[in-house]
């Protein structure tokens, strides 16, 4: 077997290093496996090192699956592992390794937030399809109309999963026009004939923001704000359902959902209460705050801001009055400050 070319040797130099082989290593093993089946003396010349320190580096090429020692032979001979043979030793050792890397990985990633600027359209498309196939309780969505067919089938896929969906279709100049059935895909539809900004949130932790005109694909000095962080993600469906919902005109409301039902999503257990209250259905509720005692009674008022009427008094209320036969408490979703219980799941039933 002849020695590596000029132009082989550099790049396996470099591969070699990348799994933490020192440059007297390096030079060792490739002696070696240039003779196939060598002595220490004949290593030690062609790498220039001495023979103690080829012995110590043989051992550690033969724990790593690269060489065999045939110590008992006199002269003491090293021979290569075929190479096929030798990357499967190594691929193995880091496979070996895996799932301590996973695990400290998904311990790291959750406490990581992502933030990335996006320029093209395709990637915010990208991003977005993404964000809805992952969603597990809710989406909200402000896109412009003549985009929503491109998400269409995301969205449809995501209330096949029973994910709650707000959707505002902006740059839409007659609502009238649009023949298409919003039942399938979302629980409340809304449009508006402005150009606003196009974003969406995800389960209050993944978000993204822009430049309406990143939608249109030309505008390339236009770009959007992707955040994967609960805080940043917050503060975007804030602007979604205090800013820009309330402008916009109703175009479409789900029906009511057959109850009993439990909710793991709050926004999405008020809006069902209100759509049952404007049926004349009283209600009972079962609540699990996050903190304190079960809660049960019947719910007194709802105050929500998805459809009309809005019964909010202000823009990001959100929350459901509960009348114990104790005392009367207000109960609020996820992050509450200003209601008395914060709710991790809740139960409607028809208050018979």
């Amino acid at each position: 077997m002849t020695q590596p070319s000029i132009t082989d040797e550099p790049d396996i130099r470099e591969e070699l290093a990348v799994f933490g082989f020192s440059d007297t290593e390096i030079d060792a093993y490739l002696a070696i496996l240039a003779q196939d089946e060598t002595t220490t003396r004949d290593v030690s010349e062609e790498a220039d090192v001495t023979q103690r320190a080829v012995y110590n580096i043989a051992e550690r090429l033969a724990d790593r699956g690269l060489v065999r020692v045939k110590e008992h032979a006199s002269p003491t001979m090293i021979k290569a592992v075929p190479p096929g043979e030798a990357i499967a030793n190594l691929s193995e050792r880091l496979e070996s390794i895996q799932p301590s890397l996973e695990e400290t990985y998904a311990q790291t990633a959750t406490e990581s937030p992502e933030i990335q600027i996006v320029r093209a359209r395709e990637t915010a498309i990208k991003r977005l399809r993404e964000s809805i196939e992952c969603a597990d309780q809710e989406i909200a969505i402000a896109i412009p109309e003549n985009v929503y067919p491109e998400i269409e089938a995301d969205l449809r896929a995501a209330k096949e999963r029973d994910v709650f969906v707000l959707l505002l279709l902006v740059e839409c100049e007659d609502p009238d026009a649009i023949d298409r059935d919003y039942g399938p895909v979302a629980d409340v539809v809304r449009c508006w004939g402005q150009t606003l900004q196009f974003l969406f949130v995800t389960d209050d932790d993944d978000a993204m923001i822009g430049e309406a005109t990143i939608m249109g694909g030309t505008h390339v000095d236009e770009h959007a704000v992707y955040v994967s962080e609960g805080n940043l993600a917050g503060s975007i469906f804030s602007v979604f359902i205090g800013a820009f919902w309330p402008a916009a005109t109703e175009l479409y409301v789900t029906d009511p959902d057959p109850l009993p039902k439990t909710f793991e999503w709050f926004r999405d257990a008020t809006l069902q209460a209100m759509l049952h209250f404007q049926n004349g259905v009283e209600l009972h509720a079962e609540i699990d705050p996050v903190r304190g005692e079960h809660l049960s009674g019947t719910i007194i008022e709802v105050n929500q801001p998805f459809i009309e009427p809005r019964t909010n008094t202000f823009s990001l209320q959100n929350n459901l009055v509960l009348d114990t036969g104790r005392e009367t408490v207000s109960i609020g979703g996820p992050g509450s400050f200003l209601e008395e219980y914060e709710a991790e799941s809740i139960t409607l039933t028809p208050d018979s």
